[in-house]
């Protein structure tokens, strides 16, 4: 737990002993925790340079432990000095790199990686640097990163990163593919299936993607899409797998299940019906007994379930879908 202040397992296990102490003989703590008087005594040196442990000056040979709420409260108001000055330098650069940015060159706006050690480097790279979401399309023939499985993931989720992830059908049959999903569901992470998916993605926060450039018997490629127009299609792209595919849930014993594929229900029809054929939500609602607002609201909600923006799409999506016929 005092990794985060430059204490290894040994220092901290001596630091811990010695508080419990109070006070010991370097032999007596070398007995306590199992390791030889070198050792022991290198690591309270180590301690001694922390401030955290000093020699007894009234016994020569004895150590005595620091006050935690002293000594440690001193290191952490450090390291957050530290980190804050980190975190500054950081702004700044991502300032600087903002403005080259803003008049980058048409090739500046893609990066090849190549092999598929610098390709799984920068896959991770981008979950790790993700704050507020992950979209990410997965293939069941991954090329130099297995799908759901990797470290980054699970520490992007832990710091409050949204997930959204399409797989194919073809991943719930890989040896290890229903356990790195159950994982992923328990981590609250939203995901979909499609039988087929037309390519591997990974978007961070709708700034960056990678898509993989070559298949197998090939040396692994892949492009890192900075943002632009080629990013907002490949964002597209995403969203309309994600709203074709259906939603995998965690039931009970840890069953792995697909929810049918959202529609309309019978309310939302009548009103569909009503508005195709000329009638103002006033009248719709007058009609059906609703409230206005009812009206509005399942109108709003049929055309995020479509992914439209206008009444004029959700019209024609509603006829493509078959959810309303023209007489």
């Amino acid at each position: 737990m005092l990794g985060a202040i430059g204490l290894d397992e040994r220092q901290e296990s001596a630091y811990r002993a010695l508080v419990a102490l109070g006070a010991a003989e370097v032999t007596d703590l070398a007995h306590r925790l199992a390791l030889p008087e070198r050792e022991t005594e290198r690591a309270l040196r180590r301690l001694e340079s922390q401030g955290l442990a000093a020699q007894s000056s009234a016994r020569t040979g004895r150590w005595v432990a620091a006050p935690p709420g002293v000594a440690l409260g001193a290191l952490l108001t450090q390291q957050r000095h530290e980190l804050e000055q980190a975190e500054l330098a950081a702004a700044l650069l991502a300032e600087e790199y903002r403005a080259e940015a803003a008049e980058a060159a048409v090739h500046d706006l893609v990066e090849v990686v190549t092999g598929a050690s610098a390709v799984t480097h920068r896959f991770l790279q981008l979950q790790l640097g993700a704050t507020e979401e992950v979209c990410a399309l997965v293939t069941g023939k991954p090329i130099a990163v297995s799908g759901l499985e990797n470290d980054a993931e699970e520490q992007a989720a832990g710091r409050g990163v949204r997930y959204r992830v399409v797989i194919e059908r073809e991943v719930l049959s890989l040896p290890t593919g229903l356990m790195e999903l159950s994982a992923a569901l328990g981590r609250e992470e939203l995901i979909r299936v499609a039988d087929r998916v037309p390519t591997k993605l990974v978007v961070a926060d709708r700034s960056l993607a990678m898509v993989p450039l070559t298949g197998r018997g090939v040396e692994p490629a892949a492009i890192v899409v900075h943002a632009s127009g080629l990013l907002e299609s490949l964002m597209g792209l995403f969203e309309s797998v994600w709203r074709d595919a259906l939603p995998l849930r965690l039931g009970a014993g840890a069953q792995i299940t697909e929810d049918e594929a959202p529609g309309p229900d019978a309310v939302d029809l009548e009103i569909l019906s009503l508005l195709l054929a000329g009638m103002t939500d006033a009248s719709v609602a007058k009609q059906l007994d609703l409230g206005l607002r009812t009206v509005q609201r399942r109108v709003k909600g049929l055309m995020e379930l479509s992914g439209v923006s206008t009444r004029l799409q959700l019209g024609w999506h509603a006829y493509e879908k078959g959810w309303v016929a023209r007489r």
